[in-house]
């Protein structure tokens, strides 16, 4: 799993007819520090995340464990949307 913050939407007018009705978000990855890494994922939104939040994405087979993403073409999922977080004692973010 992955920490990101929405950056925004992805629309697809023609998509394989499986992925039809879901939302997919850009998400840019985060470091523990709350950073921005660089890197982003397309991802499918299981949750109804919006743009600036926080979340958790998971990838790879894993993605398609969702109610939302189940037997679909999908390599990526937001599946959390993060409150808090902390490392070593030391709050880094709240939402």
């Amino acid at each position: 799993m992955v920490l990101g913050r929405v950056a925004g939407t992805l629309v697809a007018s023609r998509k394989e007819p499986s992925m039809e009705g879901l939302k997919l978000l850009v998400v840019r990855h985060l470091d523990v520090e709350d950073e921005d890494t660089g890197s982003f994922v397309v991802a499918a939104d299981a949750v109804g995340a919006g743009v600036g939040e926080v979340v958790l994405v998971a990838t790879g087979s894993s993605a398609r464990q969702t109610e939302a993403t189940r037997d679909r073409p999908c390599d990526a999922v937001v599946m959390a949307i993060v409150d808090t977080w902390e490392v070593g004692g030391e709050e880094k973010y709240r939402k």
